[in-house]
């Protein structure tokens, strides 16, 4: 793998199983892997079915990922799958990693290996509702405690955790899906509240088995001009200053956030140049698909921005693919 690494982006689809044009498209570009949303899910056994096509398109057991936080994001929902309840009302550590092992059970019967959470953003009295209760609670210690059992039982039951938003959503009185935050908030401030939580995560044993997910928020105290998705200073403060060695995965490139930092193709490749060591194409479900349901347009239309946006992307760095190896959690055989 390592002659031959895989492309440093993490792919969507359009529907319950693959089309003929995105089985073409995956195997000629081989991307690191792929997210599923509510759109891609039905039943236990479509899930596996698609899970198979989209390895079989690449050739390897790549990574596949969902967003199944509990609470109001969830992408597996009754009947089939239980509701869990929001980061907020776990009341202890324990109830943090009891929901954790519940999910990555039902995620490793899928062959989802890969849970974007959990959520360690604070909560502030600012916070917008986009992040509301996703987070464990406005003190920076029972944020991270609380994230770390649940990354924690989330390794111990083989699924990669991606902690997110680093270095933090909290402060943002907007939402990232639709307009770009931006935060002034002096940096010793956000030093003892916001990013505390990601710090400290990043001295864990455990960190190197985990992923993080760089927030779409400009911090005018590190750069007034760019998010932090597509800025080498935030990016460079988080290695550097936060000594942040985790996988780093830019959030999707498609939320109107970035969208003054040009087209799709521009945006992906900026979030790898601040040096993030993938990026994230999500097809814009907000804009493209209401409900989340893509019909034959919205299909046609993330399908050409795949192929623009792949016609860009390099192969991951050796340095990122190392992190990315360090995190790969080998549980369970191809599927």
């Amino acid at each position: 793998m390592t002659r031959n690494r895989p492309k440093a982006i993490i792919l969507s689809c359009s529907g319950l199983s693959l089309t003929d044009d995105e089985k073409r498209l995956f195997a000629s570009v081989n991307p690191l892997g792929f997210i599923l949303f509510a759109r891609n899910c039905d039943t236990p056994d479509q899930i596996r079915a698609l899970n198979h096509e989209l390895r079989d398109c690449v050739g390897w057991h790549c990574p596949i990922l969902i967003d199944q936080e509990g609470g109001r994001v969830q992408r597996l929902k009754p009947p089939i799958w239980q509701q869990y309840m929001p980061a907020q009302t776990c009341h202890t550590t324990e109830d943090a990693a009891g929901i954790a092992r519940f999910i990555a059970n039902d995620l490793t019967a899928l062959n989802i290996d890969v849970n974007c959470a959990p959520c360690i953003d604070l909560l502030c009295k600012e916070t917008h509702d986009v992040i509301g209760d996703r987070a464990y609670s406005d003190n920076p210690q029972d944020v991270f405690e609380k994230g770390l059992a649940t990354a924690q039982a989330y390794i111990d039951n083989g699924v990669t955790p991606i902690v997110k938003h680093i270095p933090g959503h909290g402060r943002a009185t907007s939402d990232s899906h639709h307009e770009l935050p931006v935060v002034d908030t002096p940096l010793s401030e956000l030093e003892a509240t916001d990013f505390e939580p990601f710090r400290a995560f990043a001295k864990c044993p455990i960190a190197d088995k985990t992923w993080a997910m760089v927030a779409h928020v400009v911090y005018s105290a590190l750069d007034a001009d760019y998010a932090a998705t597509v800025s080498k200073k935030v990016i460079s403060y988080l290695r550097e200053d936060m000594k942040v060695d985790q996988f780093l995965i830019a959030d999707d490139i498609s939320m109107l956030a970035l969208e003054k930092y040009g087209n799709l193709a521009d945006r992906a490749i900026k979030t790898l140049e601040s040096g993030c060591d993938a990026t994230l194409y999500c097809g814009n479900i907000f804009s493209n698909a209401p409900g989340g349901v893509f019909d034959s347009t919205a299909s046609a239309q993330i399908l050409k921005e795949m192929e623009e946006v792949m016609a860009v992307i390099p192969p991951m760095t050796e340095v990122s693919f190392e992190r990315y190896e360090r995190s790969n959690i080998r549980r369970r055989s191809a599927a």
